[in-house]
Order: C-alpha cells, then structure tokens, then sequence
C-alpha cells in the first residue's frame, strides 16, 4: 500500500517539472469565409437531403446556420434569374462616360436656366421703370385724368 501512495506523489511530484499553462488567452476569434466552391457544394448536399433530419446533420457537420443556407439559397436563386434576363446586345455602358455625359447635360440646363432668369430680371427692371415714368405722367394730370 505504501509502494502505491509512494507512486502517486511521485507522479504528483514530477508534475511540479511541467510548466504550467498561460492563463493568457489569445484572442484569435475571426469570421469564418466559405469560398464558392464549398457554398455550391454545401447547396448541393443540402438539396439531395430527402429524409427527415439529414439538412440539421449537414448543418452540423458543416458547422453553419439554417439562416445562411437560406441566405445562400437566395443569392444563388437571384444570380441565377440574373443569368436569364435578357442581356442588353452591343457595347457595354461605361459608368465614368455616363456620369460624365450626365453632368455636362445638367451644366447646360443651368446655364439656360441662367440665361433665362437673367432675362426675367432684364424684363421685370424694365417694367419696374415704365411703371415709375407712367406714375409720374398720370400724378402730373389732376384727379388722374389725362
């Protein structure tokens, strides 16, 4: 009995010789990134499930949530209609050119409108000045007969 208890501390004593764990704890915690690969091939292991419980098996398996299989089922659905609609033929329009187009058309409407508003000022300055020399004629005339 005393050779076994002689064995434990011994086995307690070179315990001592081990360096003991670092309490300090990485933090490693990152996002996980499914490439398209594994999302095509999850997607096409999760569509040949028939029985009752084999989706929650390869949700396990594959460590992942029910919503992002949703998730993907949705992106795949959309890119493919995406891929029916009917594709616009000819060149391809190029944004910057767009944008660019865009802008020299609203500089010309501001210009004309520019114009026009200066225009409107021209006119009102003018009808301003014929009302003030009419004023004037009709005040000389008394009881404003001519």
């Amino acid at each position: 009995m005393d050779d076994a208890l002689e064995g434990a501390r011994r086995a307690t004593g070179n315990a001592s010789s081990i360096a003991p764990p670092d309490p300090e704890v990485v933090a490693t915690a990152r996002r996980r990134h499914f490439s398209s690969a594994d999302r095509l091939r999850i997607l096409a292991l999760a569509d040949g499930c028939t029985k009752v419980g084999e989706i929650g098996a390869l949700l396990r398996r594959e460590g992942i949530y029910s919503s992002l299989l949703a998730t993907w089922r949705k992106k795949r659905a959309a890119i493919e209609q995406a891929a029916l609609e009917p594709q616009k033929r000819g060149r391809k329009a190029d944004p910057a050119l767009a944008e660019a187009r865009r802008v020299e058309q609203l500089t010309r409407e501001n210009d004309r409108l520019r114009r026009q508003l200066a225009q409107a000022h021209t006119i009102i300055d003018v009808q301003k000045k014929v009302c003030m020399l009419l004023g004037q004629l009709t005040d000389d005339t008394p009881d404003g007969r001519s």
